[in-house]
């Protein structure tokens, strides 16, 4: 296998930093190196990524720690791109791998992911998000496939997170890295890039494991915040009109209520298609209160994602996040 460099960016996530690199370190065939950028890290993260990488063990020989205090957002709009271009300039390999705050990784993903680009049959691949059976909320089953998250880790994916992403440090170059000047929904602007230079491989099997933690407060808030950007970045329109349809639809429904039934009947069919076709045979797992979260939160989506994707295209204002708080 040819030597294969992970990277991810972290700023104050030290809950989540010791399960990441304890899954990163532990893939098989191992990564030639992982490398994690701390933006500045105020609670703890930092200290432990020191100790873990002076601990003597032979896996942390394998983890660079880089602090560098720029990858905030005081320093930068886009701190999380800004992190990962400071980790692949630093990183050794020509194939790299993304991985985030947040997940923990199978020992085989990384061999997964990254075959197809070790062969030589790819410049690109991505392996999705599942989310863990282990370790959810209510709010986080509900909202999955909204975040474009499976709930089974068997089943195919097409969407684009850098969670679990890999490409050649070439096609890196040839994009200009990720693009600094967005804080949320820079993996699908880089993802817009790639593609129309190479055709990505899909990687079974590859998932990140994801820990969200969500409430109907912050999987609102965070659907909001990708729209807003969304409008920001002038990307994704089809999302924008598809959903803006689904708000008039709804509307004319009720406001034919007085005369007629039908159309709001029709409309409730047409949510349920929408909250349970990508996952009606997981879903019933989590249990009957997701189902029914499942239901309410689809019929918010539309109102979230054109409200805010409209209101980002006439807002020039930064978007921030807890980290940076």
């Amino acid at each position: 296998m040819q030597p294969v460099s992970i990277v991810a960016t972290v700023l104050n996530e030290k809950q989540d930093i010791g399960r990441m690199v304890s899954s990163l370190l532990a893939q098989e065939p191992p990564a030639a190196e992982v490398v994690i950028v701390d933006g500045g890290s105020s609670d703890g993260t930092w200290e432990w990524l020191v100790a873990a990488q002076v601990s003597g063990s032979t896996t942390a020989n394998r983890l660079v720690a880089i602090r560098d205090e720029s990858c905030s957002l005081k320093f930068s709009p886009g701190p999380v791109s800004r992190g990962r271009n400071v980790a692949i300039t630093a990183a050794q390999s020509e194939i790299i791998a993304t991985a985030d705050a947040g997940c923990t990784y199978a020992p085989n993903w990384l061999a997964n992911l990254t075959g197809p680009l070790a062969a030589g049959h790819a410049r690109y691949a991505l392996g999705g998000t599942c989310l863990d059976p282990d370790d959810y909320t209510v709010w986080d089953a509900a909202s999955a496939p909204f975040f474009s998250i499976k709930l089974e880790a068997t089943e195919p994916t097409k969407s684009c997170t850098a969670r679990s992403m890999a490409f050649t440090r070439e096609l890196w170059r040839e994009i200009g890295g990720f693009p600094e000047n967005v804080l949320v929904g820079e993996d699908t602007l880089f993802d817009l890039e790639a593609r129309r230079r190479t055709r990505p491989c899909f990687a079974r099997e590859a998932k990140a494991l994801y820990h969200p933690r969500n409430t109907l407060h912050s999987a609102a808030h965070q659907l909001a915040r990708y729209a807003i950007s969304d409008g920001q970045a002038g990307v994704r329109w089809a999302r924008l009109f598809r959903n803006g349809a689904r708000c008039l639809a709804e509307l004319a429904a009720f406001a034919t209520l007085p005369w007629t039934w039908i159309p709001l009947a029709l409309i409730f069919l047409l949510e349920c298609w929408f909250a349970f076709k990508r996952d009606w045979r997981f879903l019933p797992r989590f249990g009957v209160k997701a189902i029914f979260a499942r239901f309410a939160f689809s019929v918010a989506v539309p109102w979230i994602v054109a409200l805010n994707q409209i209101r980002g295209q006439f807002s020039t204002a930064r978007l921030t996040n807890k980290q940076n708080a």
